[in-house]
């Protein structure tokens, strides 16, 4: 055979071998597959911080409920929602409790190294959640790092890494139940809750008890928050991300934000 003859044999077998290929239905991942099969998308959250993610006798409201809901829409399935916690909220992921986190969770390289993250939304910064009447006293990092200052914190996130690297002068307390905290601090039951700008506002807003300091100048350099999704399936990623864009071009992520974060 001249080699003529091998380049057009040659070239016939490519043809023939991409046709074959052609005539097999393309399969997406496991993780995707089980998502369109069941019509169900589960999401974790703690349910447990506002304005973002809170558990009622009602069920699930806030903005990242809204979000999850309209992504929920676009792929054409309902959610299952699934009740985790800050310590759990990486293993229950990663041991594929649910698809994707959602709850006002911070996008951090931690994070991201064991798991990946839709697009930051809601800039933020830490800032502290103190009593009214007190708020003359905490002005300063300075001043929240001290003895008789009565920290709480809720175990598993951001906040607690906060608390635990730069208030170790301070007395700090363990409230398993985020939502509580402030109602804690109200009371007079400790003097501070290390938190984000908008649980912090929200907060603030609903209970004249409370004020939200360091709002103008947050105690960390500005970051977002973002949904956290598994990295076993790359279909799955690129569709759920793609329903997030379709949000987000729809005005659905503009809207959320002007509801929840005014």
């Amino acid at each position: 055979m001249n080699v003529t003859r091998r380049s057009l044999a040659s070239a016939c077998a490519a043809l023939l071998m991409g046709l074959a290929a052609a005539a097999v239905p393309a399969q997406a991942g496991p993780r995707l597959d089980k998502v369109m099969e069941s019509k169900t998308l589960r999401v974790g959250t703690p349910g447990d911080y506002r304005p973002f993610a809170i558990k009622t006798e009602a069920g699930y409201s806030g903005h990242d409920i809204d979000l999850i809901e309209a992504m929920a829409k676009e792929l054409g399935v309902k959610v299952e929602y699934v009740a985790t916690s800050w310590p759990n909220l990486m293993k229950d992921l990663q041991s594929d409790k649910f698809d994707i986190a959602v709850g006002g969770i911070t996008r951090n390289v931690t994070r991201l190294r064991q798991i990946d993250m839709l697009p930051g939304y809601a800039p933020f910064g830490k800032v502290a959640l103190v009593q009214a009447a007190a708020k003359d006293r905490f002005t300063t990092r300075e001043s929240l790092n001290q003895p008789g200052v009565r920290v709480i914190k809720n175990p598993g996130g951001t906040n607690e890494a906060y608390v635990l690297q730069n208030l170790t002068a301070a007395q700090v307390s363990t409230h398993d139940k985020n939502a509580e905290i402030p109602g804690l601090i109200a009371e007079g039951k400790g003097d501070v809750m290390i938190t984000e700008t908008y649980e912090a506002l929200h907060y603030a807003r609903t209970d004249p008890r409370l004020h939200a300091a360091f709002i103008d100048a947050p105690l960390t350099p500005v970051n977002t928050l973002g949904f956290m999704i598994p990295v076993d399936d790359a279909d799955y990623a690129r569709v759920i991300r793609f329903s997030w864009e379709l949000v987000d071009s729809r005005g659905g992520v503009k809207a959320a934000a002007q509801k929840w974060l005014k």
